[in-house]
């Protein structure tokens, strides 16, 4: 391939979820609602934890940026679909929003994935060792995970990003998906692909299991540690630890299952793609806030001063 680009193909033809104009009208209303609950839910968290001095501690640091990420997580495809699901004409994609597509899909998981783990790693030294969380947990640390995060996405992406810029497209545009990801877009290259996809979902299956198995063991490392203390501690343990791991799960799930399960199933496939990029950032918020009274009260906080704003303005 000499190091250059041969593609001859200037746009990707996407097929969508549905070719039922009904479903797809149904399919518009669901997803910008889901899209706008995620927008303010995420952006409610954001301002409620940088306005409120109360929640300037690590947990709620690395929770806003956690509900940054959403943001970006959602605005990804969802604003594209919400589009393409409203016309009828033929749902298209330019070569180069495709490429931007999948560089912002993979700097946002490995965003996320990093900071999850970091989430865990807060709460098994607030629960686990109390007396030194502060010193552990300080600014610098929080930083350093932030950093971290953002590296390690920027890093995984332009990996990913390498195997495919090069890719012949010669012929075959269509992508049976609503969105551009690597395992579709690498089946349309003028070439022999099998070792290339099998890199790929490597790359990717082994990043979301090996991240996955840290967490779980982190919180199965939580709970044996406070069950050896006191009963109470347990249950309090579980009341904190089941918003996190119920995220970890919505999270991990879909792209375990995409990447380490080999699916002929399209339907599935974007099921999983849905539940994944509009679904998930709907509901952090949700799950983070439905039993955090301390969150809640601060955030019904920030939205009667908005509301005294509006009225004086």
């Amino acid at each position: 391939m000499d190091g250059v680009n041969h593609s001859v193909v200037s746009e990707f033809v996407l097929l969508g979820l549905s070719n039922s104009w009904e479903l797809q009208l149904v399919l518009f209303v669901l997803s910008s609602m889901l899209y706008m609950a995620s927008m303010m839910g995420n952006s409610l968290i954001k301002l409620t934890v940088t306005s409120d001095p109360h929640l300037h501690t690590p947990m709620y640091f690395l929770l806003a940026n956690l509900s940054f990420i959403d943001l970006g997580g959602s605005s990804v495809a969802s604003p594209k679909l919400i589009y393409d699901l409203f016309r009828k004409k033929r749902k298209v994609i330019s070569f180069g929003g495709c490429i931007a597509q999948i560089f912002f899909i993979h700097v946002i998981g490995g965003v996320e994935m990093v900071l999850l783990i970091a989430m865990a790693f807060d709460r098994y030294v607030a629960i686990c060792k109390p007396l030194h969380y502060l010193t552990i947990m300080s600014p610098r640390m929080c930083i350093f995970f932030l950093v971290s995060a953002w590296m390690f996405g920027l890093i995984h992406s332009v990996i990913q990003l390498a195997f495919v810029v090069n890719l012949p497209f010669c012929g075959p545009n269509v992508l049976d998906s609503f969105y551009c990801d690597l395992p579709q877009l690498i089946k349309l290259a003028c070439t022999d692909t099998y070792r290339l996809e099998f890199m790929v979902t490597a790359n990717s299956g082994f990043i979301s299991v090996g991240s996955f198995f840290i967490l779980i063991i982190s919180y199965v490392v939580i709970i044996v540690t406070v069950q050896k203390e006191s009963s109470a501690g347990l249950s309090r343990a579980l009341s904190t630890l089941s918003a996190h791991i119920t995220v970890v799960v919505l999270f991990f799930g879909p792209l375990i299952f995409s990447y380490t399960w080999p699916s002929s199933s399209t339907h599935l496939d974007k099921f999983l793609a849905i539940f994944d990029g509009v679904l998930t950032p709907f509901l952090n918020p949700v799950i983070y806030t439905f039993r955090n009274q301390e969150m809640k009260v601060a955030m019904w906080r920030v939205c009667r001063q908005l509301v005294c704003y509006m009225k004086i303005s």
